[in-house]
């Protein structure tokens, strides 16, 4: 039954996500791996060599989640539905539904005002929201589904799929350190040149495997299209300066025959980022709900083929 793990992850947290009593009560485990790190961060920043202590950081953490989630697996699999305590468990390292409730809330933000929706958007992009029109906040929105689609949740259950818990923690633990210190910033370029090299490994194979779900998901959908949406991908995710974060927003782009990306402002000061798909840019509150329902016809999809790669792995194991 444990081949059922990454499928039964993924419906756990499609079903109940994570309780927002319990994370008041006890916070949640990428915020657990925040605190780790920085915790790490301003104790081996400093000096020389930073990069070799970036290293050090990156291995003390995937050191960590490495054992503590061996330790789980062997109390779990001395004990009765051990592997289902471990899908819940894996289940909160999976971020599907608090995804799509963040970006409806945008949406509906923009449905009372244009303040509501900046607002709203602000709570999941890191660029600059004051200043953004109706279709500046709609295009952030979709574009944060777009690569959180990837990230969030295909991503982390890729390595579910291949190396069960020790695999979802361990990605979590990169992808959070990527988040934290992986900037090109005058403090992290060196300190966290690993911890960014690592999460572009780590998401290499998801970032394009999520742009064939989303094409694939196209065709279950109307007005939307498939082969434009990975003829798109191909054709622009190579424009990004991350190897993998083009995928899945020009598939996006692509499928709703939309463009993305472009322009964006931080801390006052815009960066000329390039653009994806050649569609319309005059983007509304219901160009997201657009997104939402290409996104959830995606999370079927990876349900259904999780559950079948799951199944065939169980017959010939």
């Amino acid at each position: 039954m444990a081949f059922l793990l990454a499928p039964l992850a993924l419906l756990i947290e499609r079903l109940v996500g994570y309780p927002p009593a319990l994370f008041r009560l006890i916070g949640h485990p990428v915020t657990w791996i925040g605190a780790l790190i920085g915790w790490l961060e301003p104790r081996l920043n400093q000096g020389e060599q930073r990069r070799l202590k970036g290293i050090v950081m990156l291995l003390l953490l995937l050191g960590t989640g490495l054992a503590i989630s061996l330790l789980i697996i062997a109390v779990t699999r001395r004990i009765p539905f051990g592997w289902g305590i471990e899908a819940l468990l894996a289940s909160t390292l999976l971020a599907q539904k608090e995804l799509s409730r963040a970006v409806s809330a945008v949406a509906d933000g923009l449905a009372v005002s244009l303040d509501a929706g900046r607002k709203a958007v602000s709570q999941i992009v890191g660029r600059d929201t004051a200043g953004l029109d109706q279709a500046g906040v709609s295009r952030a929105a979709i574009e944060s589904l777009a690569e959180s689609t990837s990230d969030g949740i295909v991503a982390p259950l890729f390595w579910l799929l291949v190396l069960g818990l020790p695999g979802i923690v361990l990605y979590k633990m990169a992808n959070t350190a990527d988040s934290m210190i992986g900037h090109k910033s005058e403090r992290y370029k060196e300190f966290g040149w690993a911890s960014a090299r690592f999460d572009d490994l780590v998401n290499w194979i998801p970032a394009r495997l999520s742009a064939m779900l989303i094409a694939g998901a196209a065709f279950f959908m109307r007005r939307t299209d498939p082969e434009h949406a990975w003829a798109t991908a191909l054709r622009d995710a190579k424009k990004h300066d991350s190897p993998n974060a083009g995928w899945p927003e020009a598939a996006f782009a692509g499928a709703l025959g939309l463009s993305l990306g472009g322009p964006r402002s931080y801390e006052g000061e815009t960066h000329e980022l390039p653009s994806f798909g050649d569609g319309r840019s005059d983007l509304d509150g219901g160009d997201i709900l657009s997104a939402l329902a290409l996104y959830w016809v995606a999370m079927n999809l990876l349900l259904v083929v999780s559950l079948i790669v799951a199944l065939v792995l169980w017959r010939f194991a």
